[in-house]
């Protein structure tokens, strides 16, 4: 590998970590980014977990120690998230992006249409959705469904469960993204276990772009944090048309 394809991957881990910080959805730009320097795609995957692990862990501790984490549901759903998505990983091999992939289209183009035709959703919290049954669906979804489509492809993982905690929960955005990092990092800790035992990951080049994805994953949280749930509405809105565009472009190219 070339030393100019090693830069624009730690440049590619630093972007991730910011959008992953803020709205989800880094493994955008690092997976390509991978796939480019002629990693093969479960390297590339493995290696982006490597990554991905260590910037979420940093957006979470920064969220944690400056806005409310809901507990309840970032526990027990960030435990389950490791067992799923160990499991999506170990199908990963046997399951067929492609089969997938339009799949995700939709359910992205739904979340975006969902979002701009409800300008007030994620602004404001509303405490008054939160039932148990609705705790016991947010983990269920977040711990189990996404988590195990996290370990079989990954992108705009942390883009679903901001949506779900904010419309199941009624969570506004910071918050959502706050409880979303903790089962992100259970999702990325799973699929990386997988991954490593069975040899998929490169890991020097791994944990040098995990360098880059804490520094812009801090970065990211700041201003998430700073700016508010309008700044993570934008920010999600263009994220969630960059994957429809990327995903677009590699069914039909």
């Amino acid at each position: 590998m070339s030393l100019e394809q090693v830069v624009v991957l730690l440049v590619a881990a630093a972007g991730a970590g910011w959008v992953d910080a803020v709205v989800g959805g880094g493994g955008l730009l690092q997976l390509p980014a991978l796939m480019v320097a002629g990693i093969p795609p479960v390297q590339a995957m493995a290696t982006n977990k490597l990554s991905s692990v260590f910037g979420t862990t940093t957006a979470a501790i920064t969220y944690v120690r400056s806005t409310k984490l809901d507990r309840q549901v970032a526990i027990p759903a960030g435990a389950l998230a490791v067992l799923s998505s160990g499991l999506g990983a170990t199908a990963a091999v046997a399951i067929s992006a492609e089969v997938l992939r339009p799949v995700v289209m939709v359910v992205l183009l739904g979340v975006a249409a969902f979002v701009t035709l409800r300008p007030a959703m994620g602004q404001v919290p509303k405490p008054h959705l939160r039932t148990n049954a609705r705790v016991v669906a947010a983990v269920a979804v977040g711990g189990v469904g996404i988590a195990f489509y996290d370990g079989i492809m990954g992108p705009g993982t942390g883009t679903f469960l901001i949506i779900a905690f904010t419309t199941i929960l009624g969570l506004d955005f910071v918050n959502a993204s706050a409880t979303a990092k903790i089962i992100n990092i259970g999702t990325n800790v799973g699929a990386l276990v997988v991954f490593g035992l069975q040899g998929h990951v490169l890991w020097t080049l791994g944990l040098g772009m995990a360098v880059c994805n804490i520094a812009g994953a801090r970065l990211g949280a700041r201003m998430a944090l700073k700016r508010g749930a309008s700044f993570v509405r934008v920010v999600l809105l263009i994220v969630v048309a960059a994957m429809v565009t990327r995903l677009a472009w590699q069914q039909f190219a």
